[in-house]
């Protein structure tokens, strides 16, 4: 059937075309959308293919090309720049860590498959802390054991991360380690070991030295440096192990949970921390003072000695000191 419209006569069947044409044109860019995007997929992956093909490669087998991978990766990770560049800041709170009690003599046992006789860092731990650390709260009084005064600090935690491997330090140790800058105390000596950190719990907080490796690991320094969480342990997954001191300061169970981070010595508040310890920085600070106030106090005796056998001098006279010069007389003696 012919129609006229606007001086023009057309096909009824050629209108139902022309009406189809947007959707074929729409199909055809579609196609050909499709066709491009798949030749440039194509030409990515055989471009992957020629660049890895092994008739161009100088490694003759995969077991060859994959040893260079993994000597690649491992240089990437000792150009990497370090988890934390900021040496000496406090590092962020890592919360909710399963927290388990171990102690200085601690035997091996099920969940313990090491000893506590000696660390990671101190084959004579327990003789240098001056004896066995008893977990029994009968046998402690004031953070200490009864029996005798420790000359390590008793407040001290293991974390499951060694910076040593065979009297060196491991290599990512100088990446991973925020205040590995700061001045090493002497070579082949842990930077770990002695590191001060702050334990929470509820609205208390301790404060502790890093005295030995664990718990189970030595390795984990993703967890105790990075983001990461503990790896899973027979333990529920404990990441801290803490002393008796900390454990009676906090009011902790024998697996509890706690929140810990590191600190420097300037950022340690007073407390009962800060009392004992041959390895402890308060302790050596203070013997360290010592000498100088002695030598002082002896230069003031001396000057009184003086002053009491200066010819002429009545005991008259040196009974009128004040009150005050005489505490301060009593003091110097």
């Amino acid at each position: 059937m012919w129609r006229r419209r606007a001086g023009w006569v057309f096909d009824d069947a050629l209108i139902s075309s022309l009406r189809r044409v947007p959707a074929i044109m729409a199909i055809l860019a579609l196609a050909a959308l499709c066709l491009w995007v798949g030749w440039s997929r194509f030409a990515d992956v055989f471009g992957t293919y020629r660049q890895f093909d092994s008739s161009s490669s100088p490694y003759a087998t995969a077991a060859d090309f994959t040893k260079y991978v993994m000597k690649l990766g491992d240089a990437a990770v000792l150009k990497a720049e370090p988890m934390v560049k900021l040496p000496g800041l406090q590092t962020p709170w890592k919360v909710n860590i399963v927290t388990t009690v171990f102690w200085i003599g601690e035997p091996a046992g099920p969940n313990n498959p090491v000893s506590n006789v000696r660390s990671s860092w101190d084959v004579n731990w327990t003789a240098n802390y001056g004896g066995y650390d008893p977990p029994e709260t009968s046998n402690r009084r004031d953070y200490i054991p009864v029996a005798f005064v420790p000359r390590q600090n008793p407040f001290y935690v293991a974390l499951p991360y060694n910076d040593m491997s065979n009297g060196e330090f491991k290599p990512e140790a100088p990446l991973i380690i925020p205040w590995f800058t700061q001045p090493h105390a002497a070579p082949g000596q842990s930077l770990c070991k002695d590191h001060w950190i702050a334990i929470r719990k509820g609205n208390r907080i301790c404060y502790a030295q890093w005295e030995d490796c664990g718990p189970f690991r030595t390795d984990n320094f993703q967890y105790v440096f990075g983001n990461e969480r503990p790896e899973p342990n027979v333990n529920g997954g404990a990441g801290l192990d803490v002393s008796p001191a900390v454990r009676d300061y906090l009011g902790l169970q024998s697996t509890d949970v706690t929140d810990w981070q590191f600190v420097e010595v300037r950022d340690v508040p007073k407390g009962p921390w800060q009392s004992y310890g041959d390895n402890n920085h308060f302790v050596l600070a203070r013997r360290q003072s010592e000498p100088r106030v002695a030598v002082a106090g002896s230069g003031a005796a001396k000057s009184t000695t003086e002053s009491k056998a200066i010819p002429g001098r009545s005991a008259a006279a040196d009974s009128s000191a004040t009150p005050a010069d005489a505490n301060i007389t009593a003091t110097r003696r």
